[in-house]
């Protein structure tokens, strides 16, 4: 293990520590806000600090099923993987088929799955700097949702692993590999279906913009289409099995859902109808407390896109040769960044939509749980310690505070979780 990684790994665990440390306190000493998971694991042992928010839903999936329609909204990948570990449990005579086997099964394998070492691999590709790299991976370890990321049994450490783990793929040219990564990403969060976009990218959109004939072959043209087609089968699965369940002719009360689209689909039905998701839905006087809790980190993404895209009129030479030769220049622009590397521009691409889905089209304050998982975040922040002092050292500080105080309010079981 290369010394930058296990500095990386002690930090991580560290910071681990003190995340588990302080839920633990305050669960402790103050009182809940809901006293539902009091009810469910009496006492406060270790894995009641588990359950709170969404780690309801998949621990009742991982012992139930889908049994509520509302339930719909999650995917089966992290209850499935509760499952199995509580099984393992209980072949290892640590019980089985409780609350408490399953909160902890998904919470040690999101220990298992830390992705700082992948993106530390990850900058490394794409900025051929040790230092650089060691910088992104460590300010990753500082999120904005310490609780959900390294602490419960949630989505967000499985996909943001995958995630990484296909990205470094896709900068490897590894392509099925990263179809298979982006895939599993994809079991856990349904925004896992936009990583096709970088294996599209890689085999098709680059090739095409550096002039290489070759990817218009019909062999290489269903290669991509396959792979980009992969990370869509869990969002198609999730949705064909309720069609199945719930829309069969033979049914006694066929759901309005069933009929009322082109294309069925229960996950939009109870993100629109449970959860009031959709286009400027969440734009009300009541939910400006929720933008301004989410202003820091969207805003920390939409400022580096900017000065990226800002500076495409000095990438786009880089990217495609063929412009350049057009217009008789030899040599392409200087980029006086390692930040405006051309092989970020489809991460940059990425972290714009989501940014933009987040902050129009959903509950915004996910974006406290959700840009963690993107690279361009600590990307954005070690530019900020290079190149701003004074604003990387403001970003550090709220990220810690922040930190500390939304442990806190998961322990307690107040939003935003």
């Amino acid at each position: 293990m290369q010394l930058a990684t296990r500095h990386l790994l002690t930090l991580s665990v560290v910071v681990r520590l003190a995340v588990w440390i302080l839920t633990s306190i305050s669960a402790y000493f103050l009182p809940l806000f809901d006293a539902s998971p009091s009810i469910w694991i009496s006492g406060t042992p270790p894995s009641s600090v588990l359950l709170r928010w969404d780690a309801f839903h998949f621990a009742h999936i991982a012992r139930e099923g889908y049994v509520y329609e509302h339930e719909w909204a999650f995917f089966n990948g992290l209850p499935l993987l509760m499952r199995i570990l509580d099984h393992l449990q209980g072949l290892a005579g640590l019980g089985s088929s409780s609350w408490g086997t399953l909160l902890r099964g998904g919470a040690g394998m999101a220990v298992v799955c830390d992705s700082t070492h992948v993106l530390y691999d990850l900058s490394l590709h794409h900025f051929r700097s040790p230092s650089l790299a060691f910088l992104s991976a460590a300010l990753s370890v500082f999120s904005s949702s310490p609780a959900a990321l390294k602490l419960a049994s949630y989505n967000e450490p499985f996909f943001t692993y995958f995630s990484y783990r296909g990205m470094l793929a896709c900068a490897r040219s590894k392509w099925a590999a990263a179809s298979i990564c982006f895939t599993l990403a994809s079991m856990f969060r349904s925004n896992g279906i936009f990583s096709s976009g970088f294996i599209l990218w890689g085999m098709l959109v680059a090739p095409l913009l550096t002039g290489q004939k070759n990817v218009v072959s019909i062999k290489h043209l269903l290669k991509c289409v396959l792979l980009t087609a992969l990370p869509l089968v869990p969002f198609m699965h999730h949705n064909t099995i309720a069609y199945l369940r719930f829309c069969k002719p033979s049914a006694t009360r066929i759901p309005d859902w069933c009929t009322s689209n082109m294309i069925p689909s229960i996950y939009s039905h109870v993100q629109s109808k449970y959860w009031n998701v959709g286009f400027l839905r969440y734009w009300t006087v009541s939910n400006i407390p929720n933008f301004i809790l989410a202003f820091p980190a969207l805003l920390h993404v939409f400022a580096f896109c900017w000065f990226y895209l800002s500076n495409l009129p000095a990438i786009i030479p880089h990217i495609a040769p063929w412009i350049r030769f057009k217009n008789n220049d030899v040599h392409p622009p200087q980029l006086d960044s390692p930040f405006l590397s051309p092989s970020l521009l489809p991460h940059v691409l990425h972290a714009l939509a989501l940014a933009l889905i987040l902050t129009f089209n959903a509950h915004v304050q996910i974006s406290l749980r959700l840009l963690p998982s993107l690279p361009i975040t600590y990307w954005a922040a070690a530019r900020l310690m290079l190149d701003f002092p004074k604003w990387g050292k403001a970003w550090v500080t709220w990220s810690i505070l922040w930190g500390a105080l939304s442990c806190v309010l998961w322990a307690v079981f107040l939003p935003p979780a």
